[in-house]
């Protein structure tokens, strides 16, 4: 499995996705970008599908969306066979998504949470591992 992490957004997460960009590489860890490249209006179900894609066939590990609230991305990604977005917006939230659901993508809204918030979630599920044990009968019980 690919431990490179795959990040996407729709316009209205244009610019909270560019800055976590930053982040995550100054943290040095790989990611790609899916895309939008702009804040030109765009279709966000065609971003969260080409990321939960990649993700569900084991190319990425991980992966990361943001458009105005998350929740649209998080809806889409999740119709993706194996795949169990969260909406975060605090940072128990972002803990408890992995390591009692075993989250893969990790969906922000822009117009929810600020830049700072944002790079202390992502910082946060990237380096929460899944308890596993009981949790993982019940993720099982999900697919």
């Amino acid at each position: 499995m690919n431990k490179k992490i795959i990040i996407g957004s729709d316009h209205a997460g244009f610019n909270l996705k560019n800055k976590l960009i930053q982040f995550i590489e100054n943290k040095g860890i790989e990611i790609d970008d899916a895309g939008t490249y702009s804040t030109e209006s765009c279709d966000y179900p065609k971003i969260a599908k080409e990321v939960a894609e990649k993700i569900s066939s084991k190319e990425y590990e991980k992966g990361i969306l943001v458009c105005g609230t998350g929740i649209g991305m998080s809806i889409a990604a999740n119709k993706i066979k194996g795949i169990r977005a969260a909406v975060v917006s605090d940072t128990c939230s972002a803990k408890m998504s992995r390591m009692h659901n075993n989250s893969n993508i990790l969906c922000l809204g822009e117009r929810i949470v600020g830049e700072e918030l944002a790079k202390d979630i992502t910082e946060i599920w990237l380096n929460t591992d899944f308890l596993g044990e009981r949790h993982a009968r019940r993720v099982d019980m999900i697919e």
